[in-house]
């Protein structure tokens, strides 16, 4: 991996968990931590970060924190069309998982007028959206907190789902790769989304189009984990030919 296709990796990487270690780092992309310094280096002379002993944290965090915002918000009024067409197929009395994500995060508004809902989710800003609308009853996992997404995430999340049912799984993912599969930006989610997966009946992919051919560092799994997917009207007909060929249903929200 070349050096600046491997700051893009770090950069993703702590857009998705936050902040991350020297010595972590360094493991996971096999390079020297001296290495990995000269990157965060450049990084933070970028102005996407802030070095500290030992690691980095991405620069917006605290913002984010306070403010109760999420970190990826590009191509929000594809992920908004995404979000109301995916609450259609949510029906009163349901119990459903929400994965966190900005675009599952757009289903909220229209969750609200179902009626006797349960909602469990690893997502603290859907938590407090959701925990305030009458007839919706929200359980939260516990676990890691991660900033950028303002989720939960690790090993004691997934514990979390492993006794429970729920109909339908709303999903997200940080690339889709006919090849490569669903694939995130670290490992740690990996854990959360193979639980959510093994106790829904039914798996919903959200995603805009703009994640079709990205491929991240971490592989949750193939195509066949996921039984619909919706995403924008920007998607081939070649692409929905090939989701369909797999088995996946494609909804175009519009």
């Amino acid at each position: 991996m070349l050096a600046e296709q491997r700051r893009q990796k770090i950069l993703e990487l702590l857009r998705e968990e936050g902040s991350a270690r020297v010595k972590d780092l360094s493991k996971t992309f096999s390079v020297s931590e001296p290495t990995i310094r000269q990157d965060l280096e450049k990084l933070e002379a970028e102005g996407f970060i802030v070095r500290q002993h030992g690691g980095a944290f991405l620069k917006s965090v605290p913002h984010q924190v306070q403010t109760m915002s999420l970190e990826h918000l590009e191509n929000m009024d594809k992920k908004r069309v995404i979000g109301r067409k995916a609450a259609e197929f949510v029906t009163h009395g349901e119990t459903i998982i929400l994965d966190a994500g900005s675009t599952t995060s757009e289903m909220v508004d229209s969750l609200a007028a179902k009626q006797n809902l349960k909602v469990l989710t690893n997502a603290l800003n859907i938590v407090l959206r959701l925990g305030a609308v009458p007839n919706c009853t929200v359980f939260a996992s516990g676990g890691q907190f991660k900033p950028p997404t303002l989720s939960v995430t690790g090993e004691k999340a997934a514990e979390f789902f492993k006794d429970v049912y729920a109909s339908k799984l709303f999903l997200a993912t940080g690339g889709i790769s006919f090849d490569a599969g669903l694939t995130y930006p670290g490992f740690n989610d990996l854990y959360v989304k193979e639980a959510m997966i093994k106790v829904a009946k039914e798996v919903f992919l959200l995603a805009d189009y703009s994640k079709i051919g990205k491929v991240s560092f971490a592989s949750l799994g193939g195509l066949d984990l996921i039984h619909t997917f919706i995403t924008d009207s920007s998607i081939t007909d070649e692409d929905r030919r090939r989701f369909e060929d797999m088995g996946v249903k494609v909804v175009i929200a519009e």
